[in-house]
């Protein structure tokens, strides 16, 4: 048995009727090779021969009574692997829309708190005689990093896969019982103390920090139609748009890969990072959508880019180890040179931003809300619309590293793995890439309400890419990215996107 940290718990008391707390993954296949055919029966057969390697798998969730203390995690007596693998098949030859429109309904649904928090379903019906696997598990066992290793271990680096034959036989231990639970519960309340004075301590170090990040985002507040369109003054005051409203229940998804190869020329020739090429496509995308909606603000959005963080974490539970990154994206430039100029600048001053920030300050902070006040300070902040109202950020941009091999699931070819990420009270858009074997493969996921149209922004994103090779190619000297004088080209913000497979 083993405690959620306060991090941990946080994605569960964040969870209300419209926001749902897990993050999933689809894998597209291409089972033509595979050594025997790929069905239910052999992927259940596949994953029941692994799970020893990832004991959270077997394990749900005890509460602690009243909500008195963060919840465990204990060996489920009742574990039922055929309830959590599942299939369902498109009318065939089915599109890569159709697909993710399942993949919309699945994500919209709420995990099962009862039993272990995951699922996942084995997808047949694909044009080209293609499959897909769309798993789904909470944020609060796993964050992206871990989603990423935690894949590693169910997939394969060869067709043939593994052999496991000396499996351990499952042997759940006792679920504690309620007076268990209530004295860990007082054990945990007398350390307060002592953790006060380490938090305590840690919140004056980043006091001058805290001072300096704060300062724009009263100032926004207090005056939010103006700015001087610069990469500090406006990463805290969020500008209004319709990606910012209340949210529902219901979810748009939509897939895209572009090279990785092209990408890395990218930065190569203008000298900065992959995650900056990410920030700048994506911002490209999101004005070319603002424009569509006749909506773009003249000032920059906002963007929450979540770190992983390399603090080691005790025990076999992969968990949170997560922050969270502000920035000013490049939505009020026209330039595309310009945009990936500001995304670079942007997530420099994030990033010193964030590492002022102690080593363990957010979960040690998050330890001392009772889960039981936590979940109810979040259901009062859905019902008050209080992130659309106060717009912390526009968008949510992440960032995921994957591994750059083949792989292979049950002897069928990984062709590309898409993140499917959370979608937060009063921000409508998670776009999530994933680097898998020479491609970045993107996955955006929307409130259906807020953006009902996500494939044009996951269109955008490609074209984007394209643009700025091109430009950087024929306009642009290597020697000189960033000349002194304005750019010349120019993109046409509402230019029609082309078809993408």
């Amino acid at each position: 048995m083993q405690q959620l940290s306060g991090m941990d718990a946080a994605f569960l008391a964040l969870e209300t009727p419209a926001v749902t707390g897990h993050v999933g993954g689809l894998a597209v296949l291409d089972p033509s090779n595979a050594p025997q055919p790929l069905t239910l029966e052999r992927l259940t057969e596949l994953i029941g021969q692994r799970l020893h390697l990832v004991p959270l798998l077997r394990r749900r969730l005890v509460e602690v009574p009243f909500g008195l203390d963060q919840p465990y995690w204990a060996d489920d007596p009742d574990f039922d692997l055929e309830f959590h693998i599942r299939e369902l098949a498109i009318p065939s030859p089915g599109s890569d829309q159709q697909l993710c429109e399942q993949i919309s309904r699945l994500h919209s649904r709420a995990l099962d708190r009862a039993r272990p928090l995951w699922e996942m379903y084995l997808i047949s019906g694909l044009a080209g005689g293609r499959m897909a696997v769309y798993t789904k598990i909470h944020h609060a066992a796993i964050d992206g990093a871990a989603g990423a290793e935690l894949m590693t271990t169910l997939l394969d680096l060869t067709r043939e896969g593994r052999e496991f034959t000396d499996i351990p036989a499952y042997e759940p231990q006792s679920l504690p019982n309620r007076a268990g639970l209530l004295l860990r519960a007082a054990a945990t309340v007398g350390s307060h103390p002592r953790r006060a004075v380490r938090v305590t301590t840690n919140l004056l170090r980043f006091a001058p920090t805290l001072a300096q990040m704060a300062t724009p985002f009263v100032r926004g507040l207090i005056s939010r139609g103006e700015h001087d369109g610069g990469i500090i003054a406006t990463a805290g005051a969020a500008p209004a748009t319709s990606l910012n409203r209340p949210i529902t229940a219901h979810r748009r998804f939509a897939i895209r890969t572009v090279s990785l190869a092209d990408v890395k020329e990218i930065k190569n020739a203008v000298g900065v990072t992959v995650n900056d090429v990410f920030v700048a496509v994506s911002a490209a995308a999101i004005r070319r959508w603002l424009v569509d909606h006749n909506e773009l603000p003249d000032a920059p959005l906002v963007a929450m880019l979540p770190v992983a963080l390399k603090v080691p974490r005790a025990g076999d539970t992969p968990g949170n180890r997560v922050s969270a990154m502000f920035a000013a994206i490049p939505t009020h430039l026209e330039d595309p040179i310009d945009r990936l100029r500001m995304a670079n600048e942007a997530t420099v001053v994030a990033k010193a931003q964030q590492a002022a920030i102690p080593d363990g300050l957010v979960e040690d902070v998050g330890e001392f809300f009772a889960p039981a006040l936590a979940a109810r300070a979040a259901r009062l902040a859905s019902s008050m619309s209080l992130t659309s109202r106060i717009r912390p950020v526009n968008v949510v941009l992440s960032n995921v590293p994957g591994a750059n091999i083949q792989a292979y699931l049950a002897g069928a070819d990984v062709l590309a793995y898409y993140p499917v990420s959370v979608v937060v009270e009063g921000v409508g858009l998670n776009i999530t890439v994933q680097s898998y074997n020479g491609g970045l493969h993107f996955g955006l996921i929307a409130c259906r309400e807020l953006v009902p149209d996500v494939e044009k922004i996951a269109d955008y994103i490609v074209d984007e890419t394209a643009r700025l090779l091109e430009l950087l190619r024929g306009a642009a000297p290597a020697e000189d990215p960033f000349p002194a004088g304005p750019t010349v080209v120019t993109l046409p913000d509402a230019a029609p996107a082309p078809t993408h497979q």
